[in-house]
């Protein structure tokens, strides 16, 4: 039986306004099928015109400016409901989702389909289960003990996987895809006998735990830091907030 880190994966990843699920938008989009380790993978992108203003220190990092996006950036309205689709088709065919550092992508997605669509991510997964690889997660809890940061650029590095182009949606949901195929690899022994299925209920405990224990350095450090525990969607905030 192929394990899954071996099998048929799905990627997605996005470029953003900022940082903010609650306030930023998505300006770029990926999803990336790779049916085995090492085949062609085939792409799915989306250029997205937010319409608010994307502040410059987010074109530095993603390179999309504002006159571009309004130029060649599709409305959000109908890009939303394309890329939850895409999700909701490669869930139906038993393809996990690889995201890296979920609560952001996906939180941000579901926000958006809020604002333009009336709709959320998890209507989209009510008969269909959302499997969800976050190589963030799965890398602090099996290599828990390692210094140094954790981001997709030093994954790659600690994994050995080519990261051409950091900050293309494409680039990165590939790039996710390959750290998630090499962590399943390299603790082959404790991974392979666990299903997709399994793995995703698991990280939303381990995400919680990291948190805890990312809040407990905050106050030790004298900071007075929240750190959502919520994996791997972000609850909704009331509307008075």
């Amino acid at each position: 039986m192929t394990c899954w880190y071996e099998g048929p994966l799905a990627a997605f990843d996005t470029e953003t306004t900022g940082v903010n699920v609650e306030t930023d938008r998505i300006v770029s989009a990926a999803v990336v099928v790779q049916d085995t380790p090492g085949g062609r993978p085939r792409v799915s992108r989306w250029l997205v015109n937010p319409g608010v203003p994307v502040p410059e220190g987010a074109t530095a990092i993603h390179g999309l400016t504002e006159d571009h996006l309004q130029r060649n950036g599709r409305w959000p309205s109908p890009v939303m409901d394309e890329m939850v689709r895409e999700l909701a088709e490669q869930s139906a065919a038993g393809r996990p989702i690889v995201v890296m550092n979920a609560p952001f992508d996906l939180t941000l997605l579901d926000r958006e389909l809020r604002r333009h669509r009336a709709s959320s991510l998890d209507r989209w997964f009510e008969t269909v289960p959302l499997r969800v690889l976050d190589p963030r997660v799965l890398d602090k809890h099996l290599d828990r003990y390692r210094k140094g940061r954790r981001t997709l650029t030093d994954l790659c590095a600690h994994y050995g996987v080519e990261l051409a182009g950091a900050h293309d949606a494409a680039a990165d949901a590939l790039a996710a895809m390959e750290v998630v195929r090499a962590i399943g690899r390299r603790f082959a022994a404790r991974l392979e006998r666990l299903s997709a299925a399994e793995l995703h209920t698991l990280q939303a405990v381990w995400h919680a735990a990291q948190a805890r224990g990312l809040e407990a350095w905050f106050a030790r450090s004298g900071t007075d830091e929240a750190v959502d525990p919520a994996w791997p969607l972000r609850p909704e905030l009331p509307a008075a907030a």
